[in-house]
């Protein structure tokens, strides 16, 4: 077996490619856009190269074919602020192979400890953590876009190696056309009518504050958790960037107390549910089809991508209310089937149980692994 760093125009295609190769037969994958991974490797597009770096590889066998991936991460804001200096690793794809599969966790952890890492957590992302990040292990089915899809044997292959789970990440789903428990309903109804609570959907025309408003209750609502970076404006618009082309302002809402911005929760339809027959080309060909079945397809299924309430209004019932604000939206379309909430740590108790109150089922979970060298 021979390790090639990605680093031309034929590497970079082989790294984009083999998923194709270990996924052929399974009906539930559906390739993601080769733009967007490559926007992960791009110095000039993804700001983390601003302060941190990042490698990729591709495995080849005997006979020159590919057979496995991987990338290596170092993000120098969160690196420092572990017991031990602590890297990533990410976009890995193997074919079931224990030997192919230390090989590329070897060359990723070789160039961390060279760049005075004691440690890496994967499957993870150079980037925000609601996109490529953790492992499957449970909930096989068609993912979201921007939710990591595995073979099982994955698991064997990152356990074997000597990775131990540092956290696991559940997603539960809403049946849309399924009334919420009565007791959250009337939470919500009641909370809905307060004097001085409102309730916003983002605005493009306004785009400005509600990204104020989003860095505000998001850095709030975050900062007591273990590791947490402050987000900034970059990141934001960023990530509404992307969104762009799908994003659909109604199921984006936010809540505010008597002017205050506190509490807010992101959704997006499913790209997946456009793009399954593009291969990950959005080339000229690719963006017909994307439009195509954008406006000859009903998108069914939406994504909670994040959720945040300040820290003294956690108690106020914010999110039922917008819960029910997005129904009241979402309900006459006769259009959208079901919502993920995606995902949770299972270290965020409140989070975990809003979705219980609401009566989401379970959807998938996902592991963030650690190999400490």
């Amino acid at each position: 077996m021979e390790i090639t760093e990605v680093n031309n125009a034929v590497t970079r295609r082989l790294f984009l490619d083999l998923p194709k190769k270990i996924y052929k037969n399974d009906p539930n994958w559906i390739c993601p856009l080769d733009k967007d991974i490559e926007f992960v490797f791009d110095i000039a597009k993804n700001h983390y190269h601003q302060h941190g770096k990042c490698i990729r590889w591709i495995l080849l066998d005997d006979q020159k074919k590919a057979i496995g991936r991987i990338a290596a991460f170092i993000n120098e804001k969160k690196a420092y602020i572990y017991d031990q200096p602590t890297g990533g690793c990410g976009f890995f794809e193997c074919v079931d192979k224990q030997a192919a599969a230390d090989l590329l966790f070897d060359t990723a952890k070789n160039w961390l400890a060279d760049n005075g890492m004691k440690a890496m957590d994967g499957p993870v992302n150079f980037g925000e953590n609601d996109m490529w990040w953790g492992l499957l292990v449970e909930g096989f089915t068609t993912p979201y876009y921007g939710m990591n899809y595995h073979p099982p044997y994955y698991k064997r292959l990152f356990e074997r190696y000597g990775f131990t789970a540092l956290y696991e990440q559940l997603s539960n789903r809403i049946d849309v056309y399924k009334p919420f428990p009565e007791r959250f309903t009337k939470i919500a109804e009641w909370v809905v009518k307060k004097n001085g609570y409102e309730f916003h959907y983002l605005q493009k025309s306004r785009f400005d504050k509600f990204s104020n408003d989003f860095i505000e209750i998001y850095n709030d609502a975050w900062k007591d958790f273990e590791n947490f970076v402050p987000m900034t404006s970059v990141t934001v618009r960023e990530a509404f960037e992307k969104m762009k082309i799908i994003m659909d302002e109604k199921l984006i809402w936010f809540a505010y107390v008597n002017g205050e911005p506190a509490s807010m929760i992101v959704i997006v339809p499913d790209t997946n549910e456009y793009i399954y027959n593009l291969h990950g080309k959005l080339h000229l060909l690719g963006k017909l089809k994307f439009l195509y079945n954008k406006y000859t397809r009903k998108n069914k299924r939406m994504r909670a991508v994040i959720m945040g309430t300040k820290a003294k209004f956690q108690k106020h019932g914010l999110e039922s209310a917008m819960f029910i604000k997005l129904k009241e939206y979402v309900l006459p379309l006769d259009q959208y089937k079901e919502l993920e909430l995606s995902w949770v740590g299972d270290f965020n108790t409140k989070m975990l149980a809003l979705h219980e109150a609401t009566g989401a089922t379970f959807s998938k979970k996902h592991i963030t692994y650690r190999y400490i060298f």
